[in-house]
């Protein structure tokens, strides 16, 4: 199984969607949420070069927010990637 990682706020309906869709496919993954973390949030603008949330690594992958995980899924494509 892959390793997941996303970045989150704990106001953010993006965030929860999208957890709700790894939820949905049995996909443990590491969240972390940079609501009131900053030193976390600099590690996410880090590694992903993007300040929204969510930001999604699938092995060290960087796959984007929602939307693309999203879009992954709608194409076929997430399953494979998530092993």
């Amino acid at each position: 199984m892959a390793q997941v990682d996303i970045y989150t706020k704990n106001y953010c309906s993006f965030c929860h969607r999208a957890k709700d869709l790894l939820k949905i496919k049995n996909v443990d993954f590491t969240e972390y949420d940079v609501t009131h973390n900053r030193e976390l949030e600099e590690q996410m603008r880090t590694r992903s070069g993007r300040r929204s949330v969510p930001q999604i690594f699938i092995d060290d992958q960087h796959i984007g927010g929602c939307d693309e995980l999203f879009a992954l899924d709608e194409k076929g494509k997430l399953d494979s990637l998530l092993g």
